[in-house]
């Protein structure tokens, strides 16, 4: 809206010098009429007073219909030049009646000839908009004098009008419904509403904008050629003129061309506006809801929007022809009724399949638009004969439907029908080229959003695949994790967390970074973390650990880098043995005061980079004290220093909480609410609850032959103490076997046997022989192999790995319940 300060000259009900210079600086006085249910006026602006010559007091509560006289037609003769080639104009035009009568219940606009108390006739242009909300009105008038606009030598272009109103316009729900701009005017941002709002509270009154870029919901006809064209005939007649040619007017070629003009850009432009409104994002639900917005009320009533079942299932592609069997999913359902008049009886979310002899069906599998002009009777009765238990032809009969196909490299992806009141004009031929036009850009558009869906949900898939499902109960530690995707395109990573059972009631607890974003980390991720779970399982020391990961890494390719924390948890101990290749220290939070803090680990480089040493320590730790591992994506923000997210983290990680899973969020909360972050996010959280002295037993046999015996005994007797005696039988059986296995194969100096009371019972057995045992099978004159296979079946797991001064086979049995 172009700023100004009101001229202080109100415009004359003929529209004289005042409207003019209004108009020549693209701002023209605007009437603002509300009529209630009743067809009553319960507003009437000083607008309307200017145009209609009416005073407020009078205006008040009379229908509106009495308050806009109309007289005949417009005497040729008159000195009033008419807008286009029209001459004549009876009667209001069907539009506005039926607006102000109550029967009109969408966006509409046009052109009407008013008698005026004098002599000559006003041409109004109008606008109608029906208000849906709080409150009794029920119909927005807006109107303003055409005659502003007869300027030859102005620049405007009259097919592209957008009308705005004053914020303070007293009627009830003004405010609302200023706020509600980009809704009555869809073509309007948020940006240009603020704009308009404020220059017309300066202003003091409703103006009519000129807009190269705005435009109303429903286009009047009003027949006017584009000022380039009339001057063009001005100039020939004046050529024609000079020759001594004979001088004619319009002809009614050239009034036809002029309308026929005036539709083809009013359908050009409309596509192109539908084709800004669709599209801005690649998220299936939204550009669904896009498209079926983008036509409602401008094009058409209804728009209901059916997708096939792979599309809205985020499959790949459909296949083939649809035929009588095809689901067809209703996505999207927009229209102008009374709210809730489509909801029960179409539902969003319903899947169907649609019989052949349904003009649904001939579109889908012809791939062409379908114009029924008016739906009959026995055609809604048809129609209506899919919907079970439910009548739906008082919503469709009579109505005028295009059924448009949305289809992508030349397969169906759903269609979209569109109904047309029956008061409103029906779908021509013009409208089907229209439709089909706005179904191949709709199509394409939501092909574009279908596949990102598809490459999206493979994505997380995998992604989803290669992130363990942790134990949240670990040998004398409760564990709790977070994953966060990122907020890049594609919102796969490369970060990753883990923990594995080690021998000795011990815990690998992993976190791990690598370099980059995309299915190629995501890939890399899986790798690295299989060989990190295989190389746990061996036992291997920390560093030695990230060693071997390192030459992995470079024998992958030398593009893969990666940042890897590997700490180990002796709950019997107490301690902990970490080592770092490039990533972000832990923070241990310390059970007895609270106190948070960075542990000071040598950094190593990252994975990948290769020939550097990497250095373990060892942190002693008590019961119920917190260790926290993450990626750099929750503390690394751009633009911030890295140190400001590691404070955070450190402060919230000390934040007291009644769960692990409440420490996690409340670390989420912290960092994760700064703003700014892309990368993806995995927080691991482990607290350390030590076990207990009393409940592990251990003792040290000779290797002979006999001491399978003492270790059943012991077995038994301290079973016995810690009231698992309902476990004696299989255990001494179990220990036995395994004593037996060392004092016949291993050659073994010394025997250890050590029971663990924790969530399981822990029995093992170590050796100062490396070699590992075999599960062989048994036949029944085997002397040999029955040994493993009892523990095999009787043990709820078992297994053997290598150890610094030998190995050790374990295994565990599950505790009676209570």
């Amino acid at each position: 809206m172009d700023r100004g300060t009101e001229t202080g000259t109100a415009p004359s009900r003929r529209a004289g010098n005042g409207a003019a210079e209004h108009a020549a600086d693209g701002r023209i006085p605007l009437a603002v009429v509300v009529v209630d249910r009743d067809g009553l006026v319960s507003h009437w602006s000083s607008g309307a007073r200017r145009l209609f010559g009416v005073a407020k007091e009078e205006a008040l509560g009379r229908l509106a219909v009495d308050l806009l006289p109309v007289s005949g037609a417009l005497p040729e003769a008159s000195d009033a030049v008419p807008l286009g080639s029209r001459a004549t104009y009876d009667g209001l035009g069907p539009g506005l009646e039926s607006s102000l009568d109550g029967r009109l219940s969408y966006p509409a606009a046009g052109r009407a000839r008013l008698s005026a108390a004098g002599p000559g006739r006003i041409d109004v242009l109008w606008w109608a908009y029906p208000l849906v909300g709080p409150g009794p009105e029920r119909l927005l008038v807006l109107a303003a004098d055409a005659a502003a606009m007869r300027h030859e030598d102005d620049d405007v272009s009259f097919e592209r009008i957008a009308p705005g109103f004053a914020l303070h316009t007293d009627f009830p729900g003004a405010e609302e419904l200023a706020r509600r701009l980009p809704e009555i005017l869809p073509s309007m941002s948020v940006g240009d509403s603020a704009r308009i709002v404020a220059q017309v509270l300066e202003l003091g009154y409703p103006v009519l904008e000129f807009s190269q870029n705005d435009r109303v919901p429903v286009t009047p006809d009003w027949g006017v050629p584009r000022r380039a064209e009339r001057k063009a005939r001005r100039e020939r007649a004046v050529r024609a003129a000079a020759s001594g040619a004979p001088v004619s007017g319009e002809s009614p070629d050239d009034e036809r061309e002029d309308l026929e003009y005036v539709a083809v850009r009013e359908r050009l432009e409309f596509l192109n506006e539908v084709s800004g409104r669709i599209g801005t994002s690649l998220d299936l639900a939204r550009t669904i809801q896009e498209v079926s917005r983008a036509v409602v009320p401008r094009f058409t009533d209804v728009a209901g929007t059916y997708l096939r079942e792979q599309v809205v299932a985020g499959e790949g592609f459909p296949d083939g022809v649809p035929d009588t069997t095809t689901m067809w999913h209703r996505v999207a359902l927009e229209h102008t009724d009374e709210p809730g008049r489509w909801d029960d009886v179409v539902p969003v979310g319903e899947a169907m399949p649609f019989p052949a002899h349904t003009p649904f069906f001939q579109c889908m599998t012809s791939g062409e638009p379908v114009l029924v002009p008016r739906i009959s009777e026995q055609l809604g009765h048809m129609i209506a004969a899919q919907f079970e238990k439910r009548d739906i032809r008082p919503l469709i009969t009579n109505r005028s439907m295009l059924v448009v196909p949305l289809k992508a490299r030349n397969v169906v992806l759903g269609f979209m029908i569109l109904l047309r009141h029956p008061e409103r004009v029906e779908f021509n031929d013009m409208d089907r080229v229209t439709g089909a036009e706005l179904a191949a850009r709709a199509g394409l558009v939501l092909d574009n959003a279908r596949m990102y869906t598809y490459q999206e949900s493979v994505a997380e898939t995998l992604q989803d695949s290669m992130l363990p499902t942790i134990e949240p109960r670990m040998a004398g530690c409760d564990i709790a994790t977070r994953y966060l995707p990122g907020t890049l395109l594609g919102r796969v990573g490369g970060d990753w967390f883990d923990s594995v059972k080690l021998p000795g009631s011990r815990t690998a607890l992993v976190v791990g970074d690598v370099m980059g974003h995309g299915l190629n980390s995501a890939a890399m991720m899986g790798q690295l973390r299989t060989a990190v779970q295989t190389m746990a399982a061996l036992d291997l020391p920390p560093a030695q650990l990230l060693r071997n990961l390192d030459d992995l890494a470079q024998r992958l390719g030398d593009t893969y880098l990666a940042t890897c924390l590997y700490a180990v948890y002796d709950p019997i101990a107490g301690l902990l043995h970490l080592a770092n290749a490039g990533h972000i220290p832990p923070v241990l939070v310390r059970a007895a005061d609270g106190r948070s803090e960075l542990l000071d680990l040598p950094t190593g480089a990252p994975i990948g980079v290769g020939g550097v040493p990497f250095e373990a320590v060892r942190v002693r730790v008590e019961p119920g004290d917190r260790l926290v591992m993450c990626t750099d994506g929750l503390v690394e923000v751009r633009g911030e220093d890295i140190g400001v997210g590691l404070a955070t983290l450190c402060e919230s990680a000390a934040h007291p909480a009644a769960s692990m899973d409440q420490a996690c969020d409340t670390i989420i909360r912290a960092l994760n609410t700064r703003g700014g972050r892309k990368d993806d996010v995995a927080l691991l959280m482990a607290r350390l609850n030590g076990i207990e002295p009393e409940a592990v037993a251990e003792w040290s046999l000779a290797p002979d032959a006999a001491e399978a015996g003492t270790a059943r005994a012991v077995v038994r007797e301290q079973l016995r103490a810690w009231g698992l005696t309902s476990l004696s039988d299989n255990a001494e059986l179990m220990v036995g076997e395994l004593v037996t296995n060392v004092v016949r194969h291993a050659h073994s100096r010394r025997i250890g046997v050590r029971l663990v009371r924790g969530d399981t019972l822990l029995c093992e057995v170590d050796d100062d022989d490396h070699t590992l045992p075999i599960l062989l099978s048994a036949g029944p004159g085997d002397e040999f192999g029955r040994g493993l296979r009892l523990v095999s079946a009787l043990s709820r797991a078992w297994g053997s790995s290598r150890t610094g001064a030998g190995k050790t086979v374990w295994f565990e049995l599950t505790l009676p319940h209570g």
